[in-house]
C-alpha cells in the first residue's frame, strides 16, 4: 500500500491484496479521496495491530506463571544469541547484522 509518483505525473494512492494466492494492486485514486482511503488503510492497520496485540496479552495472561517465566527466559536467552552473534535490533523490530565498519 501506497502513494506512487510515475513519470511526474503527480501522486496516487494504491492497494494491494491477495486474490488466489497473488498479489493484486488496486488503484485507488489521487486527490481528497486517496487521502481518505490512505488515513482509512492507516487506522484499519492500527485496529489490526491492537486486536493482534490483546489476543497475546489474553494468552499470557491464561497462561500459567511457570509458562510466563519460562517465556520470559526463552526471549532474554534468545536476544542474548543474537546479540553475542553480532545481530542488533532495528528500531525494535526485524534482528539485522551489524555491517563491518
Amino acid at each position: 500500500m501506497g502513494w506512487e509518483t510515475r513519470r511526474g505525473r503527480g501522486r496516487y494512492y494504491t492497494r494491494s491484496r491477495r486474490e488466489g494466492g497473488r498479489v493484486v494492486r488496486e488503484y485507488v485514486g489521487t486527490g481528497p479521496i486517496a487521502e481518505l482511503a490512505a488515513q482509512a488503510d492507516a487506522l484499519h492497520r492500527q485496529l489490526r495491530a491492537v486486536e493482534r496485540a490483546q489476543r497475546q496479552a489474553v494468552r499470557m495472561l491464561a497462561a500459567p506463571p511457570e509458562l510466563q517465566r519460562l517465556d520470559r527466559l526463552v526471549m532474554e536467552l534468545y536476544r542474548a544469541s543474537l546479540l553475542v552473534a553480532g545481530y542488533h535490533q532495528h528500531a525494535r523490530g526485524a534482528w539485522r547484522r551489524r555491517r563491518p565498519r
